[in-house]
């Protein structure tokens, strides 16, 4: 291990035990760290390639051929559990489909396992043992060269996870290396690597935010009580900004980096039916203002009007309305896809609207939709769901929104025998909603591996969260007053699996009940949890219309 200034010692391994909490882990201890700031690179072992340290705004490890594979190997061979995390950037490349890599548990330059950021847009989660690769897990990703991404790669007993930037995260399970080095690698790319660092993981155990015993959430009670579960150390830094999109919405995949709507494209202001029904239709980005109340026309499709991709719909003002019908977002119904089609709609922005009145749902979200940002606006007296999330759609935020007069209100996956396109998908973040005596789905979730519920005020309401056929649900710092069940995992259908930490429950029949273990949200993106005691009165005045 390099030796640094007992400061920037101290420095790292906050910053590490830190990340290492949210991954799920705790009492993480520094093993190494090196960002090459003495100007060498002593103690690292090379293999191919063109090693030197060089400047990139601050002194930085430079791999500088593209002819070939080049590995650098550092730390101790005894390691056996831990998080390596180091600064990528990929500068020129020779061919395509190329990489650039952190390694984890090297035995020796043909034997480790490997997260790669490859340049055909996914990250990768391999092993390479004596020299063959074998491909563990992967997801989509944006790549591109001349820009920095921090890859972070967990192995911990036969548990391997890996994530760019705190996002994209790929995991599988593999025994066949117990111990090793780290390392950086290439494979015909020239790449630049900073900021090394390896932190204990401490071996395979359950993640403090995802217990599976009893939840101690309170009973019926005529007074605040908070649940005593752990709360949430802090989120990793950086969250978006106001008016920004945040949440399952930010996270890359599919090849799409993040949610950015109409942006790029030409802004329009409609106040008919026919320029609304004409622009959220065409191909490209548009950004469209809504002025006043347009009426949608119920027609044959049960009033449901597709949204095309690229697309940001926005509420002029507080009385922009959309009435008598609803938006469907996502291509037709067919049991037959089971797998995202590359035409799938995506990268959709929707707020600051009033919609009521439509005979079916009020928004639809269907066939591997994804990217979308559902935000302020105020949502009731559908025929059918407020918002329902279904088959295959992926990586959604819904933040800042009332519901209310509402039955069904938001529903994710829609059916027990739907499996083979929900599972693994279907990942949303709902925060900081009203659910104004709303009755019950608020939400009921299929199959998602998370759905992260937090900061939202339920009042009134039937039943909060149901989780079925083993979705996973982590509820945090929400606050519910009046709610016969806050949060059930024994409902029609499967049992589902729920964690939850910090939750206030007044005048609630039942407690939140817990089962099985949920990933932290955290480990995919960075976000800030209100202190739930003040929900109650921050939510209803900043959800809905007229507040952005």
């Amino acid at each position: 291990m390099k030796v640094r200034s007992r400061l920037a010692i101290a420095a790292v391994a906050a910053t590490v035990a830190a990340a290492m909490l949210h991954a799920g882990t705790a009492n993480a201890a520094t093993l190494f760290q090196d960002d090459f700031n003495d100007g060498d690179s002593a103690g690292w072992t090379t293999s191919g390639g063109t090693w030197s340290v060089v400047a990139d705004g601050t002194p930085v490890l430079r791999q500088a051929g593209t002819s070939s594979d080049a590995r650098a190997r550092s730390g101790s061979a005894a390691w056996a559990n831990y998080t390596v995390t180091a600064r990528v950037k990929l500068t020129a490349v020779n061919g395509a489909n190329r990489f650039a890599a952190v390694l984890a548990r090297a035995q020796s330059n043909t034997s480790y396992y490997y997260l790669a950021l490859r340049t055909n847009n996914t990250v990768e989660l391999k092993k390479l043992a004596g020299g063959s690769s074998t491909t563990l897990a992967s997801a989509g990703v944006t790549v591109a060269t001349g820009s920095w991404y921090t890859l972070s790669l967990t192995v911990s007993g036969t548990s391997l996870r890996g994530s760019v930037n705190g996002g994209a995260a790929v995991s599988a399970t593999d025994a066949q290396f117990a111990t090793g080095q780290v390392g950086v690698a290439t494979y015909n790319a020239a790449a630049n690597f900073d900021d090394v660092l390896v932190a204990d993981a401490g071996g395979p155990s359950p993640s403090p935010s995802a217990s599976g015993s009893p939840s101690a959430s309170p009973g019926p009670s005529s007074g605040p009580s908070a649940s005593p579960s752990p709360s949430p150390s802090g989120p990793p830094p950086n969250p978006p900004g106001p008016g920004q999109p945040d949440g399952f919405a930010t996270v890359a995949g599919y090849g799409q980096a993040t949610t950015t709507g109409g942006a790029g494209g030409p802004t329009v202001t409609v106040d008919t039916t026919e320029e609304f029904l004409d622009h959220i239709a065409r191909t490209g980005p548009y950004t469209i203002q809504v002025s006043g109340t347009i009426t949608l026309p119920t027609g044959t499709t049960d009033g449901m009007h597709d949204v095309s991709s690229d697309k940001t719909i926005v509420g002029l003002g507080s009385t922009a309305r959309l009435v008598g019908g609803g938006l469907n977002i996502g291509l037709p119904i067919s049991d037959a896809v089971t797998s995202p089609p590359a035409n799938a709609v995506h990268n959709i922005i929707i707020r600051n609207l009033s919609i009521s009145g439509a005979s079916d749902d009020l928004i639809n979200v269907q066939m591997f939709s994804h990217h979308i940002w559902i935000d302020h606006l105020d949502l009731s007296d559908g025929g059918d769901g407020a918002l329902d999330i279904k088959r295959g759609s992926d990586l959604i935020t819904v933040s800042w929104n009332r519901f209310h007069d509402h039955d069904k209100t938001t529903l994710v996956g829609h059916d027990d025998a739907n499996d083979a396109q929900d599972t693994g998908r279907l990942r949303v973040t709902y925060h900081h909603n009203f659910f104004d005596r709303s009755d019950q789905r608020n939400p009921r979730v299929r199959f998602s591996p998370l759905v992260h519920v937090y900061n939202n005020y339920y009042f009134d309401n039937s039943y909060g969260i149901a989780s079925t056929n083993e979705s996973g649900l982590f509820v945090e710092g929400n606050y519910f007053f009046s709610v016969n069940n806050p949060g059930r995992v024994e409902f029609s259908g499967p049992l589902g699996r729920m964690v939850e930490r910090n939750n206030i429950l007044v005048e609630c029949n039942h407690p939140i009940e817990v089962r099985g273990t949920v990933t932290d949200p955290a480990t995919f993106y960075p976000y800030t949890v209100d202190d739930p005691a003040s929900v109650p009165a921050i939510v209803p005045a900043g959800a809905g219309v007229g507040k952005i």
